[in-house]
């Protein structure tokens, strides 16, 4: 009996294989019919054997490719190896809207007469084929979704992942003030909101009723406005033509019917319990309808998506109050002065928020000073140390040194400021001074690009004062150059931001400002024309000045000798002069003003004393002396003999003070001459 038994054995188990397995297994001959099949498999059950039996494999694998088992088997069968775990797609019979995915194995047996059979082993993996699919959409919406501080950029992230595998078509629309980086309020979004369409795309690649960048709103009530609402996603799992809400949105029903949308999810973009927006998602080539397990993924989506266009919202929002800083702290309109004419742009960078600066400051003897900078990086740190460094170059402009005497202390000023994350803050800068009596400009750098000088006759001048360590090294050893200026010459001075695209900006620059006859503003607009493709990621600054000497009427001066009496002079020759400018009306506060100084530089001073007069937008009168004495302002008490000299210039003159050369010093006042 046991021998029976085991003779038995191999019989029984190919029976039962062939009529218990849970997997397809088909046993086919070199004609690719049929010779042998599992009974118990998927979609056999209780279907005669003379309807499987003898029948070609592609005959019965009805519902996928019809070439493309039957090419795998032939392959096999003329010895070309066994085929593993191929998944092939198809539609089941009588439900074609659902999508099968089978894992086909093929291999070769030979029973040793010389004949060679092929078997093919089928699993159903849809379910698993399915959430794996969804495992990779999502997988591929976390690698390339973020990647962008843009809230469009995000949207569109989002399109290109799904668009061909989880949807035929895809909109994103996003609150207009999310868009602009705007605080966003928690709690319900209402119907007549407007929204901003921030992507669309579709598989058929045609575009979309609403253009992208262009304000939509949806009519009440729909998915769309529900989901807004109370931040719930919508499943609309079959879209038929009598769905109430469709008669609500006839434009959109006409667009959808066109289509042939069958399917779509609503998904609101939510995150920190504010709504930013809402997501569609649409089938109309795939006729599997969405289910529950693809508003899930949906939902993951939407997760993701929303906390990255949070980030790009909030990058905005820093990004525009850091341009409003920036703005802010930038000069309003430059001062009108005889020494030189004036045109400045500063164009914001994409990143917003940079460090760039520009300013026009008078100085005393109808000098003045240009100068541009950058402080490294962007945001509203870098904006805010742009402001404190402009506040200490005006300061230090002020008490009027050298260019490169300003820098070596404007260093050590940036150098003392709070450092962000570790990190130093620096800059760069370019400050000159141009003399309209002399027409000399001096000018000193600290790691910036030497300005562009033409002409008036369009030729280029060589000026290229030495470049000095970045402000805030703490290394200082900058150095001044200094050049004469022809009447009506052009300084041209400029940040890295305005040429970082352009190829040899320097002589493109001196082309385009080689034409004196054009107004500043129209020069300073054809630069940017030249010089920039499209707005940079970081900003920049244009200041273009033209210069003008000051004419011998307009001046008077004089050596005065070390001698008590000529004070009286002093005040007889500043009469006569203010008669000859026709300014008597300034004569007794003048008067007043240069006998107190030239008192001091005789008491105090050493000589040579000169006293300069000039006419400008304001009567500046100046004594100087050799000696490097500072004075100082006192205040006298009443029952004082003396002491009151600079008190009284103080209170007379609009503006005084004290500048220090290489050879003594010169107190200045000037005095308004038209009533300011």
């Amino acid at each position: 009996m046991p021998g029976a038994a085991g003779q038995d054995l191999p019989a029984a188990v190919l029976e039962a294989l062939f009529t218990q397995a849970p997997l397809g297994l088909y046993v086919f001959d070199e004609q690719l019919r049929i010779v042998q099949y599992n009974t118990a498999a998927r979609g056999m059950r209780g279907v005669p054997r003379d309807a499987v039996l003898g029948r070609r494999i592609d005959e019965v694998a009805e519902g996928f490719d019809e070439a493309e088992l039957p090419a795998l088997a032939r392959r096999v069968l003329a010895g070309g190896g066994p085929i593993r775990d191929r998944l092939i797609r198809g539609r089941p019979p009588g439900d074609p809207d659902r999508e099968l995915v089978v894992s086909v194995s093929v291999f070769r047996v030979r029973p040793g007469d010389g004949r060679a059979f092929g078997v093919a082993v089928v699993q159903d993996v849809t379910a698993r084929q399915n959430a794996a699919d969804r495992l990779a959409v999502l997988h591929d919406a976390h690698r390339a979704i973020g990647t962008s501080l843009d809230v469009r950029a995000t949207a569109n992230a989002l399109a290109d992942v799904v668009v061909g595998r989880f949807a035929d078509a895809v909109t994103v629309d996003v609150l207009d003030e999310a868009v602009r980086g705007a605080a966003l309020s928690a709690g319900p979004v209402e119907a007549d909101v407007p929204l901003r369409r921030a992507a669309f795309r579709s598989a058929t690649g045609g575009p979309g009723p609403v253009r992208e960048g262009g304000l939509t709103t949806f009519p009440f009530p729909t998915p769309f406005t529900q989901s807004l609402h109370d931040a719930v996603p919508r499943l609309v799992a079959r879209l038929s033509a009598d769905e109430p809400w469709l008669a609500t949105d006839p434009e959109r029903t006409r667009v959808l019917t066109e289509a042939g949308v069958h399917s779509l999810i609503v998904t609101p973009l939510v995150v920190r319990g504010a709504v930013l927006g809402v997501v569609g998602y649409y089938r109309h080539s795939v006729p599997q309808p969405y289910d529950n397990d693809d508003l899930a993924l949906a939902e993951q989506l939407a997760r993701h998506t929303a906390l990255c266009m949070d980030n790009a919202r909030n990058y905005a929002r820093e990004r525009a109050v850091a341009t409003a800083l920036q703005r802010h702290l930038l000069p309003r309109t430059p001062p009108e002065l005889t020494a030189v004419d004036t045109a400045s742009l500063h164009l914001p960078g994409l990143r917003g928020g940079g460090g760039d600066w520009y300013d026009v400051l008078p100085l005393s003897g109808s000098r003045v000073a240009l100068t541009v900078g950058d402080v490294t990086g962007s945001g509203i740190e870098v904006a805010a140390a742009m402001g404190q460094l402009r506040t200490a170059l005006m300061t230090l402009a002020a008490r009027d040194p050298a260019p490169d005497e300003l820098l070596s202390c404007l260093d050590d000023i940036t150098a003392a400021l709070p450092r962000e994350a570790h990190e130093p803050v620096t800059a760069s800068c370019l400050y000159a001074v141009y003399d309209p009596v002399t027409r000399i400009c001096t000018a000193a750098g600290a790691g910036h690009t030497a300005p562009v000088v033409v002409g008036a006759d369009g030729e280029p001048i060589l000026f290229e004062p030495p470049v000095g360590p970045l402000l805030g090294t703490g290394r200082g050893g900058y150095e001044s150059a200094r050049v004469e200026l022809p009447e009506g010459s052009l300084l041209g001075m400029y940040t890295s931001g305005l040429v970082r695209t352009a190829p040899n900006p320097r002589r493109t620059l001196h082309r385009v400002l080689s034409h004196p006859g054009q107004a500043l503003r129209q020069l300073a607009d054809d630069a940017v024309y030249a010089l920039m493709r499209g707005q940079g990621e970081d900003d920049a600054v244009l200041l273009l000045a033209r210069t003008h000497g000051l004419d011998e009427e307009s001046l008077a001066e004089w050596t005065l000798p070390e001698d008590p009496a000529v004070v009286g002079t002093a005040r007889r020759l500043a009469e006569h002069q203010l008669a000859a400018w026709k300014l008597d009306d300034l004569a007794f506060t003048t008067e007043l003003v240069v006998s107190e100084l030239v008192t001091n530089a005789l008491r105090y001073g050493s000589p040579p004393i000169r006293l300069r007069m000039i006419r400008d937008r304001s009567l500046v009168c100046e004594v100087s002396d050799g000696s490097s004495t500072a004075p100082h302002l006192r205040h006298a008490r009443a029952l004082d003999e003396g002491g009151r000299g600079l008190e009284i210039v103080a209170q007379l003159a609009k503006r005084w003070g004290t500048r220090f050369g290489r050879h003594g010093k010169t107190i200045w006042c000037e005095q308004a001459t038209d009533g300011r």
